[in-house]
């Protein structure tokens, strides 16, 4: 018995205001296979409000200090649902999301992740075509499309030279690879090191090659800030490390660090 479209939920992480929200849930109510949406935010604005009451969205408020690790845990735990997708406020979503989304789970015997080919949203252009996301696709070649999607070694190489996987890409099944999703210390590389830790786990992580969302780059966005302050490049080479000697995590970190430079430029 597969999963059906409500057992699906886009979780919304909205943080503070940001001019892009309502682009990112329209492009949630456009799928061609509807599903649950709910929206979560430590930082409450009467924009965020407005904008969950004008489509009927559930509005979950978390207390406490606002945390990447916290508020992704927090929106993933107002999910009723087997799977959930985190979707960044400031992203935006193909019609056909859920609806692959859906095929390629149910094509797996133990589905861990679903994930898939982006681009990026640049001064509101697509840019589908760029060095970064060029290595990252090749990072990813050997899982496209369920190939070797149960093979540890195989998921373990694609994510050892860099963070291939987009985050508000991924699909997560909740009861194969477990609540809390998110354990890590990582402020930028959270995902990078979740994703690492779920690799190890028996089970699927299927990646579907179509671009099926958009991750916009701006400077205001919570990576950009990151990698203006260095936090970035410390992370990245703790994770390389998970991979390779230090010497040699250091060297692929020198080449690693120009494809992120184009995040901020």
């Amino acid at each position: 018995m597969g999963f059906a479209a409500t057992d699906h939920t886009f979780a919304v992480c909205a943080y503070k205001e940001s001019p892009y929200l309502r682009e990112c849930v329209l492009s949630l109510l456009a799928q061609t296979v509807s599903t649950n949406i709910l929206i979560a935010t430590s930082t409450p604005t009467d924009a965020t409000r407005a904008i969950a009451d004008e489509f009927g969205i559930p509005l979950f408020i978390r207390d406490g200090e606002p945390g990447i690790c916290d508020d992704w845990n927090f929106a993933v735990s107002y999910a009723s649902t087997p799977l959930v997708t985190i979707a960044h406020q400031d992203d935006t979503y193909k019609p056909e999301y859920a609806e692959r989304m859906l095929a390629g789970v149910n094509s797996c015997k133990r589905p861990l992740l679903y994930f898939t080919n982006y681009a990026e949203l640049r001064d509101g252009s697509e840019v589908s075509k760029n060095r970064l996301l060029a290595i990252k696709r090749m990072l990813l070649a050997p899982l496209k499309d369920g190939r070797f999607s149960s093979s540890i070694f195989v998921r373990r190489r694609a994510l050892s030279i860099g963070s291939s996987i987009c985050c508000p890409s991924v699909t997560m099944v909740l009861p194969n690879v477990g609540v809390p999703v998110f354990v890590s210390s990582f402020k930028s590389n959270l995902d990078w090191d979740t994703w690492d830790r779920l690799s190890r786990l028996n089970g699927d992580y299927y990646y579907d090659s179509k671009i099926l969302m958009c991750h916009r780059v701006h400077d205001g966005s919570e990576t950009s800030r990151l990698i203006k302050n260095d936090v970035r490049t410390l992370e990245d080479v703790e994770m390389l490390e998970h991979f390779w000697p230090k010497p040699l995590a250091r060297l692929i970190n020198h080449f690693y660090a120009a494809g992120q430079a184009s995040n901020a430029s």
